[in-house]
């Protein structure tokens, strides 16, 4: 039974066993998702949030390269819908609250947030959590919840 509903999925725990299978899910979740959604992930490095934020961008129908945008903070892409990927690793909270991080939010589009444990204030309570764990060379265990 196919899910249709971003509430189907909080709560669950899905393991993909392949970078393929992990952008799989993030294009599954991003058609459910409307203008002003935040999807904030969180995993240590190398756990596969990139690999799930460039899933959002192919299911938002976005060609552009996707990366992490690390020591820019923040890429733009234009699909479907906006997306803005932030990068909070090089952040604390003071400096992602001092640098106005929380204006990228995009309210006519969706904005997707790695390493969003690191400013944890300025995400919204409604945010998508996705917390991915490193399970094996390529398996993943993915957590859905609610920030």
């Amino acid at each position: 039974m196919a899910m249709t509903n971003i509430d189907d999925y909080i709560g669950r725990e899905i393991e993909t066993g392949s970078e393929n299978e992990t952008k799989a899910l993030g294009r599954e979740i991003v058609g459910m998702l409307g203008e002003g959604s935040v999807v904030a992930l969180v995993g240590e490095l190398g756990a596969g949030k990139t690999v799930f934020i460039k899933g959002m961008a192919e299911g938002l129908g976005i060609k552009d390269l996707v990366s992490s945008p690390s020591f820019i903070i923040v890429n733009f892409y234009l699909g479907r819908l906006p997306l803005a990927h932030l990068d909070l690793y090089r952040l604390s909270e003071i400096d992602a609250i001092s640098d106005g991080i929380y204006e990228y939010l995009l309210e006519d589009g969706i904005t997707a947030v790695e390493w969003a444990d690191r400013a944890p204030s300025i995400i919204p309570d409604e945010a998508i959590k996705i917390e991915i764990e490193v399970k094996g060379v390529n398996k993943r265990l993915i957590r859905i919840s609610i920030w």
